[in-house]
């Protein structure tokens, strides 16, 4: 029997091999081992935290509907989580990766199995640590490709390239957030900005070359666009090239041209570069978007595409730079954004509520003995700062274990106020583990408003587990009268993560078909060390396939 068991396991893997076509989905093994690695950038040295030692990291490959099993090893001093982000996970929320909200860390030494299904997704993701800062260089790419014998919806370009931009600080990121949270005050912004873990030639740095795409002239190149920085929205350019937008968060989108791209923390764009310019270098630039006064980082990395058979040292062309604070830019790309909406990938909009939510978005400043001034900086959602817990959420769910969240999470502001005009007196916030809680394949609608309170900024949010769809945005104070009436109910874009405006609101609805805990956050990583984070409890259905899985027997202890 053992004998035959190995001929029917080989019969599968000739199968497999010789007619491809016919395997409707594949298992694909990866190993994560969590190293540090010697770094030099900004002509500086130091050890970083990485995954086999690359910086990026490597890019996990898979096709639409396979399973993906990766075994992560923690040999760092760090406790390190793994998240996959904008992956659904629908039945796996074991595997999500938000640390104390899904899972306890890998401590050092351990390790811990990842395991998900790519059901119905194809397009681009990334993957980044999820505890504390450590995503600043723990992170890379996924290309989820469609389904054998699919096409993309568009001309299929004649080769793929995968575009990862970052922050980089010549300290050890740790020591960043760890003095800021001693101190109460904000931690010091990034000293360069990188593309595929390059900072390019910088003023008294020179020596260091910057990251070069190779191109063919007449060839059409698929970007694949990842803005894995922890802190910055980022513009992203190249000279003398328009880039066809056809995908965001690895949903496809009706195409248009452009020449620039926005792009938040945690999204990801694919873009279609037609190399029909002449013989040369052109310069391909990734520079910060910032449209409010506060620090941030204003360093431009620059990259270069090559075409070949272009002499050496030729006179690089230029681009140029978007003003920093070009919200006429964001607001035009933005506004561009569709869903594809065809018969192959609709856009199933919510169209009626089941709960209509009402999500205030702050910065606030709570009382800190310890800390310099006496006060620290926080951040809220409904002016609830959210503490984080000692054990997994998900498992003190699963296990009803009292006393680690309450289900009270208000669903609008407790007091209102002129959101975006002059501030409340009272800066305070209040403390706690509180979740909102939503019935099995209940549908819903937040609407997140940005306010003033202290300072107006940009806010891109992130919600796990699902994606929504971006039914309306605006400036000022939401009007729950008025503003409805223009929400896009028809072919809004599909996201994971969207980007809140300055001193203004934006509307997402999705349903809530997915088991589970699932972590809405700002994905600038300063703002959730502040405390700008909730969780949704979704409650089972009915039957198995509706219900939360028990967690897996290596599931990592607290």
């Amino acid at each position: 029997m053992e004998f035959l068991g190995l001929r029917f396991r080989t019969m599968l893997f000739l199968v497999a091999f010789l007619y491809p076509a016919f395997v409707e989905s594949l298992i694909r093994h990866y190993k994560f081992s969590v190293v540090y690695k010697n770094t030099t950038n900004l002509c500086s040295y130091k050890p970083i935290v990485t995954v086999n030692g690359k910086f990026p990291g490597p890019t996990l490959y898979a096709r639409e509907d396979d399973t993906v099993i990766v075994r992560v090893t923690n040999h760092v001093k760090y406790n390190v989580t793994i998240h996959w982000h904008g992956v659904k996970q629908r039945g796996t929320g074991w595997s999500d990766g938000p640390a104390y909200i899904t899972q306890c860390p890998i401590q050092p030494g351990q390790n811990y199995i990842y395991n998900f299904t790519l059901t119905g997704q194809r397009g681009t993701l990334l993957w980044h640590a999820h505890n504390s800062w450590l995503r600043a260089t723990l992170h890379g790419a996924i290309v989820i490709l469609p389904k054998r014998g699919t096409p993309y919806p568009f001309p299929t370009p004649d080769e793929e390239k995968i575009i990862i931009m970052a922050e980089w600080w010549k300290s050890d990121v740790e020591d960043v957030i760890n003095q800021a949270t001693q101190s109460g005050l904000p931690p010091n912004v990034s000293d360069a900005h990188t593309i595929n873990g390059r900072v390019g030639p910088l003023p008294g740095c020179s020596s260091q070359g910057g990251y070069t795409l190779h191109v063919e002239n007449g060839k059409t190149y698929m970007l694949r666009i990842v803005n894995a920085a922890i802190n910055d929205e980022l513009f992203f350019k190249v000279a003398g090239h328009n880039l066809t937008v056809v995908e965001v968060d690895a949903s496809y989108t009706k195409p248009f041209q452009t020449d620039t791209i926005y792009t938040g923390p945690g999204q990801t764009t694919n873009v279609i570069l037609t190399a029909n310019q002449g013989i040369g270098k052109y310069f391909i630039t990734a520079s910060p978007f910032m449209d409010a006064p506060i620090g941030f980082d204003n360093a431009t990395v620059i990259a270069t595409l090559r075409y070949k058979g272009t002499p050496a040292n030729p006179t690089a062309i230029l681009t140029s730079i978007p003003p920093r604070n070009a919200t006429p830019l964001t607001d035009a790309f933005v506004d561009s954004l569709r869903s594809l909406n065809s018969k192959q990938y609709p856009a199933d909009v919510p169209l009626t509520i089941g709960h209509s939510l009402f999500f205030t978005i702050s910065v606030g400043a709570n009382p800190c003995a310890a800390c310099v001034s006496g006060s620290k900086l926080v951040s809220a959602i409904n002016n609830v700062s959210f503490v984080m817990p000692s054990i997994s959420l998900l498992q003190a769910y699963y296990y009803n274990v009292k006393g680690v969240y309450t289900l009270d999470f208000p669903a609008n502001p407790p007091i209102p106020f002129n959101y975006t005009g002059t501030s409340p007196a009272n800066l305070q916030t209040t403390n706690g583990t509180r979740l909102y809680r939503l019935e099995y394949n209940s549908t819903v609608q937040i609407v997140l408003q940005g306010t003033a309170i202290i300072a107006p900024e940009s806010h891109p949010t992130h919600l796990h587990g699902f994606n929504f769809f971006v039914v309306g945005k605006g400036l000022g104070n939401f009007d729950p009268k008025k503003d409805p009436e223009k929400f896009n109910l028809v072919d809004p874009v599909e996201r994971n993560t969207v980007s809140v405006p300055t001193a203004g609101w934006t509307a997402i609805r999705f349903r809530a078909n997915n088991p589970g805990i699932w972590f809405l956050h700002c994905h600038l990583e300063v703002h959730t060390s502040w405390g700008l984070k909730m969780a949704f409890l979704v409650e089972n259905g009915e039957g198995q396939n509706e219900s939360l899985p028990p967690p897996p027997t290596d599931l990592p202890t607290c």
